[in-house]
């Protein structure tokens, strides 16, 4: 629809919107009516959203232009006709027609995946009920890349420093780094970089420049830069003796000390000093900042499940595929507007205003809205006034039964119970 109108005004204007809209990983249905607030956007307009409110630097920019289109192969279905609320056409359009043959098909495919699990409820029991419970899932993530600076020290061996005397050290947010920039909304990127010019040589704290500390076993108790060298212990073979006795009362001179009775250190030698790990030894660090980088997403999800469904945990409807109803891109998202829908314009309103909070030290690059609705077909079986309940949801058919099913013979001591997606 949207395509069309903007092809009849211009066709060269209407390639280039679509071009900008498919850059964004956009679907036709991004817009769905003329009055959508909020999602006729485009690259330029995100770049230029950036740029104003002076979060980031132009040269993040570009990668809003190189990122890849998402798989639509893993996307749910996109909704291209008419938008209704609760009771319009969506509900008509999303009402899965499930015969009673291929409801028990997929009962029994879903019990045959668990050893302890009988079939015969799902082959022979008489399907009571069949009730459409549809459900709606909104999401807004929100995409931010967020950056530190860290004071890194090395030991300093030789060789030429990247110092202030190059040039001035670079700020956090002027770093360019366009080269690492993934792909839009990716679940957590992190990445790290030196800082040019920010290179200094300073002296070791670790032996205050001497390349040697005290050593801890036979100067431990000496002041703060004096020490004691050719420090001697105890012969632990001969106790001190030199000698060896044996049973037949004859002594042997003691090989470990040599007869001395004493042996050096065994840390230094006896120096008192050994090299300090710190400096390796040099005497002197090579300081640098060190930018550390990461990209992630933050979702912020909400199920609005009917009655029927609401024993269903959310995980299970957000994994499903459903089909969108609206799917918004732009740099700050804002509530979608659907023109015969108050709950669907309610909805959008509320899971906008549960945005994830963004840290401090982070900036938000772009946004994502997308409304869509999963649907969802409850089965109650019955026989002999027993009954079961189980949920058919979404397009991939997906089977959930969590509390009882009648053919259950392993009470919870089998494997099986591993299957369940509690």
């Amino acid at each position: 629809m949207l395509i069309e109108k903007e092809k009849s005004e211009g066709g060269g204007k209407g390639s280039q919107s679509w071009s900008s809209y498919q850059s964004l990983g956009r679907s036709l249905s991004v817009n769905p009516t003329a009055s959508l607030a909020g999602t006729e956007v485009s690259v330029e307009e995100i770049r230029s959203a950036a740029a104003s409110s002076d979060h980031y630097p132009p040269s993040l920019h570009s990668p809003l232009l190189s990122s890849p289109d998402p798989d639509l192969s893993e996307q749910a279905i996109v909704y291209q006709g008419g938008y209704g609320g609760v009771g319009g056409n969506v509900n008509e359009l999303q009402r899965q027609v499930l015969d009673e043959v291929e409801i028990r098909e997929l009962l029994i495919e879903h019990v045959g995946h668990r050893c302890c699990w009988g079939s015969r409820p799902a082959r022979k029991w008489n399907i009571h009920t069949v009730e459409d419970c549809n459900v709606y899932v909104g999401t807004l993530e929100t995409f931010t890349e967020e950056r530190e600076v860290i004071r890194e020290r090395v030991p300093y061996i030789d060789g030429k420093i990247d110092g202030k005397n190059n040039g001035p050290e670079l700020g956090i947010w002027e770093l360019d780094l366009r080269a690492q920039f993934p792909v839009l909304f990716a679940s957590h990127k992190e990445t790290r970089m030196k800082i040019p010019h920010s290179e200094a040589i300073e002296k070791c704290s670790g032996c205050e420049g001497r390349g040697d500390i005290l050593c801890p076993t036979c100067n431990a108790d000496q002041e703060p830069g004096f020490y004691k060298e050719n420090q001697m212990s105890q012969c632990p073979a001969c106790y001190g003796r030199g000698l060896i006795a044996h049973r037949d009362g004859s002594d042997t001179m003691c090989v470990k000390c040599n007869g001395k009775g004493k042996i050096p250190c065994a840390t230094c030698g006896s120096r008192g000093l050994i090299k300090c790990e710190m400096c390796h030894g040099n005497g002197s660090l090579l300081a640098r900042s060190v930018a550390i980088v990461r990209w992630r997403t933050l979702s912020t999800r909400k199920v609005h499940a009917t009655r029927g469904a609401a024993s269903v945990p959310d995980e299970v409807f957000h994994r499903a595929k459903g089909v969108q109803l609206c799917n918004t891109q732009a740099y700050q998202c804002t509530p979608a507007f659907f023109a015969d829908s108050y709950f669907l314009n309610k909805f959008s309103s509320e899971v906008i205003a549960d945005r994830a909070p963004v840290p401090p030290t982070a900036r938000v690059i772009c946004e994502r809205h997308i409304i869509s609705v999963v649907p969802v077909t409850r089965v109650t079986m019955a026989h002999c006034g027993r009954s079961f309940s189980f949920y058919i949801i979404g397009f991939s058919k997906e089977v959930y039964l969590k509390d009882y099913y009648p053919a259950r013979f392993c009470w919870g001591l089998c494997p099986c119970l591993e299957w369940l997606k509690l």
